[in-house]
């Protein structure tokens, strides 16, 4: 009886042992970052820029049988790895489209610009900038360049 008890324990201690190091395993590999990844949250903003140079996203909806295809969204950065224009769609056609400009010094978005089905322009966005990079305001005009509203971004730690 003696003997079953420890052979259970040593038996328990192994496949413990067995299953803490599977688990340390798949912590370490998912910590690891890949180019496969979806997201991107360990490459600095020139490496995004770098991936982004001359790209063109498309995404396309599929029906469930996969014999109907519709083009959904449409993003295109420039030579410089900048977002220019994304394009969101629906059955009829555009649904919106937003162009973005930048400060030529910071490389910071400065202005969004956002039209609706009909391409016809219904908001201005302005941004300011902490000295860090983080957004500090963000100013909503309407297409007569009345101020419509403001955001103001404020950063705290838990």
């Amino acid at each position: 009886m003696k003997k079953q008890k420890v052979a259970w324990v040593i038996a328990i201690l192994i496949v413990s042992y067995f299953l803490n190091s599977i688990a340390q395993d798949n912590k370490q590999e998912a910590q690891i970052p890949g180019a496969w990844q979806s997201q991107t949250p360990y490459l600095t903003i020139e490496e995004k820029r770098e991936f982004h140079k001359s790209l063109v996203v498309k995404e396309i909806n599929t029906d469930a049988k996969g014999k109907r295809q519709w083009l959904d969204r449409l993003t295109v950065w420039d030579e410089n790895g900048f977002k220019l224009e994304d394009i969101e769609y629906a059955v009829y056609g555009q649904k919106m489209r937003v162009t973005f400009e930048y400060d030529k010094t910071t490389g910071k978005c400065i202005r969004e610009n956002e039209y609706n089905d009909k391409n016809k322009l219904v908001r201005i966005r302005k941004y300011e900038y902490y000295p860090n990079g983080r957004k500090k305001v963000q100013y909503n005009y309407n297409p007569d360049g009345k101020l419509f509203s403001t955001k103001v971004f404020e950063y705290s730690y838990k």
